[in-house]
């Protein structure tokens, strides 16, 4: 590997890694975005249309892809769907905090998967940051004493699913040139198609659409940016980097949700709170420092050995 293909890998993963921390910044905020919609609207109808609208959205980039390489799209798709559906109905049964701190368990679950299906270790340094985010995030929604409940339960299996998601995007991305938008089409469209399904399924009558402009505005924002741009953004960065250091990136998520919740919501940070805050923004700047070149050659043979 010559020297500038060596600096044009460093510099399309810092791009990505910052894409990574943009998406955070975005779903800390999806949560009380989405609680306000939600008032309006049956949580699988609202997930319908946002998901469907967003595939509409999208639908273009597909002409130009085979079908072969979108076919990676709907395995995906189900994962997300899951992680979805795992993850609202997990919040309408427990605690917020319980679940703050339940799907942060990601970042402690995405290295252990990323070993088992790649079969090649993480290095120490994202173990570690791994197990500071996780307390930071303990520290953050103060959940030291969780009563489980089924609403935990479906926020772990989330927190699960979102580290297969992650690894996944990662094995089935690496040696494909589909673009990001055409495969975020296929998932978005699984989970659409999914959660209308569901939605017609399920008991009673489906409710006429809301006409309320706040529901518009919230299912815009979330469509824009909570889930066209963080998915594409995703998916562009797994490809460019490891699992486990995508996963730390984005577990920076409580934070940005507790620091949207205090200044857009009034709710007030206790000292114990800003500290966990800290501690996971920590464990993601150390996750996306700069390397030294011993550091980027050990991480280009380990990718390298995660190739089939």
């Amino acid at each position: 590997m010559n020297n500038l293909t060596r600096l044009s890998k460093i510099v399309f993963a810092r791009h990505a890694e910052f894409m990574l921390l943009a998406v955070a910044i975005v779903w800390g905020t999806s949560y009380g975005v989405a609680k306000g919609a939600l008032v309006f609207y049956p949580v699988l109808g609202f997930l319908a249309v946002r998901f469907l609208l967003t595939f509409l959205l999208l639908l273009p980039s597909l002409k130009a892809q085979r079908l072969r390489d979108l076919l990676p799209g709907i395995p995906l798709g189900l994962v997300l769907l899951t992680i979805f559906l795992c993850e609202t109905f997990g919040v309408a049964i427990t605690t917020a905090s319980n679940a703050a701190f339940l799907i942060s368990l990601c970042v402690v679950f995405t290295p252990l998967v990323e070993w088992w299906l790649f079969r090649v270790r993480p290095p120490s340094s994202s173990l570690i940051a791994a197990g500071i985010s996780l307390a930071g995030a303990l520290l953050l929604t103060q959940a030291a004493d969780i009563e489980m409940n089924l609403g935990d339960c479906l926020m772990i299996a989330a927190a699960i699913c979102r580290a297969f998601m992650v690894c996944l995007t990662k094995r089935f991305t690496q040696h494909s040139d589909v673009s990001a938008l055409a495969l975020t089409a296929v998932q978005t469209g699984v989970v659409g198609l999914g959660c209308l399904v569901a939605f017609a399924l399920s008991p009673g009558l489906m409710p006429a659409m809301p006409t309320e402009p706040s529901f518009w505005f919230a299912t815009i924002y979330l469509v824009l940016f909570g889930t066209l741009f963080a998915f594409f953004a995703q998916n562009y960065a797994v490809k460019r980097t490891t699992p486990t250091r995508a996963s730390l990136l984005m577990g920076s998520e409580p934070l940005f949700g507790a620091l949207f919740a205090g200044l857009w919501l009034s709710e007030q940070l206790s000292a114990t709170a800003w500290l966990g805050g800290i501690m996971i923004v920590a464990a993601s700047v150390w996750a996306s420092w700069p390397r030294n070149e011993k550091t980027i050659h050990l991480e280009v043979k380990r990718n390298s050995l995660a190739e089939p």
